[in-house]
C-alpha cells in the first residue's frame, strides 16, 4: 500500500467519494474513510441510491414507518435519500470546519426529470437546502441550458451548488459565467459571499468511450493512436479556462469581498476501458484546488498503485490542443460527442430516478403494515 492518496491531496487535489449508502454510514465505513484514506467529501447521483435502496435490509425501518404513514413514492425517496446526505454530512462536519468549508461536502442532485426546466429545478434545491439543513451540503444542478440561470439564481439565494453533468468546454464556461453571475447577485442582496461554494462537475470517462468507439471505428493507425487521449485533453483544457476566468477582473472584484472560487471537480473517474490503467483520470488530472470525485474501487486502486507524480495538467495544454484537433481532422464532431453525452446523461440519471421509484414503491408495499 503506498500512499499515493496522501501525495495526491498534498498536490492540492480534494479526495470525494461517489457514493452513499445507509449501510456505508451506519457500518463506521465512511468514518473510516475519511480517517485513514484522506476522503474528505461525498457525491451523490440518483444511480448511487438506487443502488443503494435496492440492495439489503438498511432502509427497511424508515421505509415501513412511510408506509405506515402512505406517504407518496416521490416523497419516501427525498426523506431517505436526504435523511442519508444529513447524517453524511454530520460524519463530515469536522473536515467542513477544519478547512474553512471548503471539502467536508456531501452533494445531492435535483430530480433530474427537471433538468430541461428552470423554475422547477430552483424550487427543488431551495426545498433540498431546507430539508438537509446543514451548512455542508451541495445541491447539484445539471449544466444544461435550463440549468443554468438555475445556477446563477440559487447561488443567488446563498445556496452552495455542485453543477454536474459538464461535457463540454463552452458549456463549462457558461458554468463559471453562471456562478460568477449568481455571485453578483448574492452581493447586491448583501450576503455573506464566504459563505457560498460551488464546484463544477467536468465528467471524463464517458468522453474517452464515446470517442474511443469512433476512433476504432474509423480503423486507421492515426485514429487508434488517438485512443485514449479526448478526455484527458479536455479536463487539462477546462482546467485552463478555469485558470483564465478565475484571473479576470470580474472576478477579482468578487474575490475582494471574500468570494470563493468554483472548483473544477473531476467526475466519471472510474476507467471504463480494460486496456487503461484503472487510475488513469487520477494520476493523469493532478492540478491544485481540484477535485476528484472516485468511486470505491478506484479509491482502493489508487491507494494500491496510484502514480502521482506532481501536476499534470498544467504543462499540457499544447499538447491537449494538438490531440482534440487531431480527433477533429478525423471528421469526429466534439459539438455532436459533447452535446450527445449530456443528453445521455440526463436520460441516464432520469431512468436511474425511475428504477428508484419503481423499487422504492415496492418497498413500500412490501413493508406496509397490516391495516389496523
Amino acid at each position: 500500500m503506498t500512499d499515493a492518496l496522501k501525495r495526491l491531496s498534498d498536490e492540492g487535489v480534494a479526495i470525494w467519494l461517489d457514493d452513499l449508502s445507509r449501510q456505508r454510514i451506519t457500518s463506521g465505513n465512511l468514518a473510516e474513510l475519511i480517517d485513514q484514506q484522506h476522503v474528505v467529501g461525498v457525491t451523490t447521483n440518483p444511480s448511487i441510491f438506487q443502488k443503494a435502496i435496492s440492495d439489503g435490509h438498511g432502509y427497511d425501518q424508515q421505509v415501513a414507518d412511510l408506509a405506515a404513514r402512505k406517504v407518496t413514492v416521490e416523497e419516501a425517496i427525498r426523506m431517505i435519500t436526504t435523511a442519508d446526505v444529513r447524517d453524511a454530512a454530520d460524519i463530515l462536519r469536522p473536515v467542513f470546519d477544519a478547512t474553512g468549508g471548503q471539502d467536508g461536502r456531501v452533494s445531492i442532485e435535483v430530480d433530474p426529470r427537471l433538468a430541461h426546466r428552470t423554475t422547477p429545478t430552483i424550487a427543488e434545491a431551495k426545498q433540498l437546502a431546507w430539508l438537509v439543513d446543514r451548512p455542508n451540503t451541495l445541491i447539484k444542478i445539471p449544466a444544461t441550458k435550463a440549468g443554468l440561470p438555475a445556477i446563477t439564481e440559487v447561488i443567488g439565494l446563498g445556496i452552495s451548488v455542485n453543477v454536474t453533468l459538464i461535457f463540454s468546454l463552452e458549456r463549462y464556461r457558461e458554468v463559471m459565467d453562471a456562478y460568477l453571475a449568481g455571485l453578483e447577485k448574492a452581493k447586491a442582496a448583501g450576503l455573506d459571499l464566504s459563505l457560498i461554494r460551488s464546484v463544477a462537475s467536468f465528467f471524463v470517462s464517458r468522453v474517452d468511450s464515446e470517442i474511443d468507439k469512433r476512433l476504432e471505428k474509423t480503423g486507421t493507425d492515426e485514429a487508434k493512436a488517438l485512443k485514449g487521449k479526448a478526455a484527458l485533453a479536455n479536463a487539462r483544457l477546462a482546467y485552463e479556462a478555469y485558470e483564465e476566468v478565475f484571473s479576470s477582473e470580474r472576478w477579482a472584484a468578487l474575490d475582494k469581498v471574500g468570494a470563493n472560487k468554483q472548483r473544477p471537480l473531476w467526475a466519471s473517474t472510474g476507467v471504463k476501458d480494460p486496456a487503461y490503467k484503472d487510475t488513469l483520470y487520477v494520476d493523469e488530472l493532478v492540478a491544485p484546488g481540484t477535485v476528484n470525485t472516485m468511486p470505491e474501487a478506484t479509491l482502493e486502486s489508487t491507494a494500491d498503485h496510484g502514480d502521482i507524480t506532481g501536476d499534470t495538467v498544467r504543462g499540457g495544454y499544447a499538447q491537449a490542443r494538438a490531440d482534440l484537433d487531431a480527433i477533429a481532422k478525423l471528421g469526429i464532431s466534439y459539438d455532436e460527442v459533447v452535446q450527445l453525452l449530456e443528453d445521455e446523461g440526463v436520460e441516464k440519471f432520469e431512468a436511474s430516478w425511475n428504477d428508484l421509484l419503481k423499487s422504492t414503491e415496492a418497498e413500500l408495499k412490501r413493508l406496509a403494515p397490516s391495516e389496523g
